[in-house]
């Protein structure tokens, strides 16, 4: 089995031949990020450039290209639309960063702190019209299909931020968020692949449906991340999203659960002090709250394997079945 040399991209192939195909894409993918942000005003070049020049798993694009391998990968429009998914995706970056006043990004400074929030926003808005520029290009189709999914991302961001209404259940409610928030671009970068490359309709619609399931599951992945890793080995700072009060889905399980300890109940029911810290991870990690959150990640993964499974026998579905199982068995 062969791993993707590129950056940190979590996807594993058996077949050489669809890793240099992918490994290719993702270099033409670097190549014009570098060229599209480029601009006369030397100072909105660096700011936007910041966040993609700190690194990135690049999920998005290598998910594209990978799609595209149920067609024809060299197609017209493939790398450009894969392009446009990375680019979108960086924008949300800053915006969100200015949102949750993150300090951090990608183990740097973050634009917001290393600037400002108006430059954040403006770096974030600027990434966004070249993704507009550049997807103008590939058809009036294509910016629906981008207008559609930025509206989703908007929509699952205003429903984090508002919180869940009254008589909602807040695990469905989480779920719908990561879906919009999270599932929505994973999706289209997968469509347009497999779209450009002229794939069948039918693989286009599976390949978008596992996008948006394993969008949901890395998330998922994501939380439990927080919570469960050592720190060194995943690359994260522990028990971040707990000091920051952010309800990931252990949090939410054991705010709701009948057996949670009434001291976890306490410290989760809002953002945990540092000194608290230590005696919140481990009292999460014993709770049944990480085992509901655990089946439920193994629930996606097996639905986006299941997915995976129905696809054209080929090297590309192989890829993104590895995806789901590296997706429930990921330390990083």
């Amino acid at each position: 089995m062969v791993r993707l040399a590129h950056r940190t991209t979590p996807l594993e192939f058996v077949d050489p031949q669809l890793e240099a195909s992918v490994s290719e894409g993702l270099a033409a993918v670097e190549r014009r990020l570098h060229e599209v942000v480029e601009s006369n005003d030397s100072f909105l070049t660096e700011a936007a450039s910041h966040l993609f020049k700190a690194g990135g798993k690049r999920f998005r694009p290598m998910l594209s290209l990978t799609a595209a391998h149920f067609g024809d990968p060299k197609a017209e429009g493939v790398v450009q639309s894969a392009l446009v998914m990375e680019l979108t995706h960086l924008a949300t970056l800053y915006h969100d960063d200015v949102m949750d006043e993150a300090a951090k990004r990608r183990g740097g400074p973050s634009a917001n702190s290393r600037w400002s929030n108006s430059i954040a926003i403006l770096a974030g808005d600027y990434l966004f019209a070249v993704a507009s520029e550049l997807v103008a290009e590939l058809g009036s189709d294509t910016v629906s299909e981008q207008a559609r999914t930025f509206s989703r991302l908007v929509h699952g961001q205003i429903a984090e931020t508002v919180g869940p209404p009254e008589d909602t259940d807040p695990i469905a409610w989480y779920l719908h968020v990561l879906a919009e928030k999270t599932g929505s671009l994973i999706a289209t970068a997968a469509r347009l692949g497999a779209q450009f490359a002229g794939a069948d309709r039918e693989v286009v619609e599976a390949v978008s449906e596992f996008g948006e399931t394993i969008g949901v599951a890395f998330q998922l992945s994501d939380d439990l991340l927080d919570i469960a890793s050592d720190g060194e080995t995943s690359g994260k700072i522990q028990g971040l999203d707990l000091m920051e009060g952010v309800p990931t889905l252990p949090v939410l399980y054991a705010r709701v659960g009948e057996d949670t300890p009434d001291r976890l109940r306490e410290l989760v029911s809002g953002p945990v002090a540092e000194e608290d810290l230590a005696e919140a991870l481990k009292l999460l990690r014993a709770s049944s709250a990480m085992d509901r959150a655990r089946r439920l990640l193994d629930e996606y993964g097996a639905r986006a394997k299941s997915i995976a499974l129905s696809l054209p026998a080929c090297p590309a579905r192989d890829a993104l079945v590895g995806i789901c199982e590296y997706m429930v068995a990921r330390d990083s």
